[in-house]
């Protein structure tokens, strides 16, 4: 016999304890650092009892991976842009998303793009983006009838830190770029390359031509 499904009104208090416990660890974070912050503190910036805690989270770690999660299971925001940039080309939209919602939620982001803790929320997370960039190529070269000249693993781990170096240093500057500008950037990057970011020709680049397949 299956248990009973939980009640709409416990499943709201689940969901408002972890969001109160997860608010409370970024907040505490950026304060005084991960490693300096306990159990109890965050328990009671959240205003729940310690063993409430335990309940959900085997320790910081865990409640610092559940962040990350919980950034990743917001896809019903992310999926229409990709449906759109999968059907219109390379639009930059999956990454105007991330910056918008980096905008949005900067303490969340600076915590795990610092690599707080013993840096698994951050490996997460860029395993997270890695797997969704490269069944993203993956689809659109199945679509073009394309085949790499780069494996795709390669492609999407080059493509992943390219974002988290620029993400990071967005987040965590004043750069003075908007979220649109700085993903035309990386668009931009991505379909012309370095070579022509730079302002420079093929040939002012022989190097480059040496190793040309």
């Amino acid at each position: 016999m299956k248990p009973a499904a939980p009640k709409p009104a416990e499943d709201r208090r689940v969901r408002r304890t972890r969001q109160a416990l997860r608010s409370a660890l970024v907040d505490l974070v950026l304060d005084k650092g991960f490693h300096a912050i306990t159990v109890e503190e965050i328990a009671e910036r959240a205003d729940v009892a310690r063993a409430t805690f335990y309940a959900h989270y085997r320790d910081k770690e865990d409640l610092l991976v559940g962040v990350v999660r919980e950034l990743a299971e917001d896809r019903d925001r992310l999926l229409p842009a990709i449906e759109q940039a999968q059907a219109q080309g390379f639009t930059g939209l999956p990454v105007l998303y991330i910056f918008q919602h980096a905008e949005q939620e900067k303490p969340v982001y600076q915590v795990i793009l610092r690599g707080e803790g013993d840096g698994r929320a951050l490996r997460e997370f860029i395993e997270i983006i890695c797997g969704r960039v490269e069944r993203l190529f993956r689809e659109r070269a199945a679509q073009l009838g394309v085949t790499p000249r780069v494996p795709f693993d390669v492609i999407a781990r080059a493509w992943t830190g390219e974002l988290i170096g620029v993400l990071t240093w967005w987040v965590e500057s004043d750069t003075g770029y908007s979220a649109a500008e700085v993903t035309g950037y990386l668009r931009d990057l991505s379909v012309y390359g370095r070579v022509w970011a730079s302002g420079l020709a093929p040939s002012d680049a022989p190097g480059a031509l040496d190793i040309a397949p």
